[in-house]
């Protein structure tokens, strides 16, 4: 059996590797599901549609200006447009093995501040993709 152990994610946010920061990171990869049933029919039928995926990350917050690993600098410089957004199970070189999901968010949610007296600040975000997401083995 190949598993994997998930504690090397790579997560690149519009050029600025944030990994170092992220504590979680989920890929849902969907297709709308269009109904196309007709009469006569035993089950319902359906086709693809388009895609709708999401990228959730759970971030540690930070204070850095700029930078690896400046989370709230970087997403708010990303806020309010579509930034290209890259992840990897591990640094290694994209291969079969350790492919790169490639796509597109709009960064339209943060929770900046977060947290009780004594947490640490983090935050959990989920990014709608905006464009299809790409998966390459390729070098």
């Amino acid at each position: 059996m190949a598993i994997f152990l998930s504690n090397g994610v790579v997560v690149t946010l519009n050029s600025v590797d944030l990994s170092d920061h992220v504590t979680s990171a989920t890929i849902n990869r969907v297709f709308e599901e269009l109904e196309v049933t007709a009469m006569g029919d035993n089950a319902r039928k359906y086709a693809k549609g388009l895609e709708t995926s999401t990228i959730t990350l759970d971030f540690l917050n930070d204070n850095a200006a700029s930078g690896q690993g400046a989370v709230r600098a970087a997403l708010q410089a990303a806020w309010g447009t579509t930034v290209p957004i890259t992840l990897k199970q591990t640094s290694a070189a994209i291969s079969t093995t350790n492919p790169e999901y490639q796509s597109t968010i709009l960064v339209n949610n943060t929770t900046d501040i977060n947290g009780a007296t004594g947490d640490i600040s983090s935050q959990s975000i989920t990014f709608t993709c905006n464009s299809v997401i790409v998966v390459d083995v390729t070098v």
